[in-house]
């Protein structure tokens, strides 16, 4: 009979297999990051290009008008330098075609009624119309000393929205248009 004691390592085989500590799996990566976060990131990437442009469109759209304006303001100087009423007037109207071309290329050769629809396009009251309307016939006129403050107003606030693309009325179909 052996009666040796029995060592622990044979107590432990006859117990079962000896267990090793338990190992979680290692931390998850940074990168590459999950889907959610490449959707985001597009997100606002495509977020941060939409203001850009629209930053960009309204400075735009603000130098323009600031240009036309001032090119307006140099008018008048001029005006009050030398007191040519012609030059003035000519060079009013010229303004104002200029603007209505961008949105209407056959509005240089408008007249009468027609032009008035051009303008009228540029949501203005009816005075300020009127006096752009005297202004078509005015520089076909010898010069009077008439005071020309109210036409400049009036041009100044019909360039001053006129010179927004979204101010503009879509165009009316009228039958002379169908023509032209």
């Amino acid at each position: 009979m052996s009666g040796a004691p029995a060592s622990p390592a044979s107590a432990a085989s006859t117990a079962g297999p000896v267990l090793r500590d338990i190992h979680l799996p290692a931390e998850p990566s940074w990168w590459p990051p999950a889907p959610g976060w490449w959707l985001l990131a597009a997100c606002v990437l495509l977020a941060m290009a939409a203001l850009a442009w629209a930053w960009r469109r309204h400075h735009r759209a603000r130098r323009y008008q600031r240009r036309i304006l001032d090119e307006l303001e140099r008018l008048v100087r001029a005006h009050r330098e030398d007191g040519d009423r012609a030059a003035m007037l000519g060079g009013l109207h010229q303004l104002l075609r200029r603007v209505a071309r961008l949105h209407d290329a056959a509005a240089v050769r408008m007249r009468g009624e027609a032009w008035r629809e051009v303008l009228a396009r540029v949501p203005v009251d009816s005075a300020t119309l009127d006096h752009l309307q005297r202004l078509d016939q005015l520089i076909y006129q010898p010069p009077r000393g008439d005071d020309d403050g109210e036409l400049v107003e009036a041009a100044r606030r019909w360039l001053h929205l006129a010179v927004k693309p979204s101010a503009w009325k879509p165009p009316t179909a009228s039958p002379e248009r169908a023509d032209a």
